[in-house]
């Protein structure tokens, strides 16, 4: 499968890989979408702010980055995501850190498929295409 998840400078273990691979896999297949490879790069936020700055020219830290190398029709992307950013969304939130990673990264992947979340109807759907990924992913337990 075209999914691989990478660490940068920080420690961190990624849990029940085969079956979020199966899980983001799916999300692209009801999205109709045909899946070239996706890569996921864990991170601290501020080698996140670092690439924030100097590729998109925003000053903040962000919990999640996607760049999209699709084309028409294939996606190819690589997504980064801080870790520290998503412990403190979790702590703050008040859920676990591993529901708010498996948001995280699935928010990246709805990207992919077409979602936008610039609005405030179009961040109710998006959050609404969350949960529904979330949950699917809780019944595969």
């Amino acid at each position: 499968m075209p999914i691989q998840f990478f660490t940068h400078e920080i420690s961190f273990q990624l849990k029940n890989k085969t079956k979020l691979k199966l899980w983001i896999d799916s999300a692209f297949k009801q999205h109709k979408k045909n899946l070239k490879s996706i890569t996921y790069v864990f991170c601290s936020d501020e080698y996140l702010l670092e690439i924030n700055q100097g590729f998109l020219q925003h000053d903040f830290y962000t919990d999640v980055i996607t760049f999209d190398y699709s084309t028409k029709n294939e996606v190819e992307s690589e997504i980064y995501i801080s870790i520290d950013r998503v412990k403190e969304n979790a702590k703050e939130l008040q859920t676990k850190f591993e529901d708010e990673l498996h948001r995280v990264m699935i928010h990246g992947i709805l990207h992919l498929c077409g979602m936008k979340d610039k609005t405030k109807a179009q961040k109710a759907d998006m959050r609404l295409a969350e949960d529904k990924y979330l949950n699917t992913l809780k019944k595969k337990k």
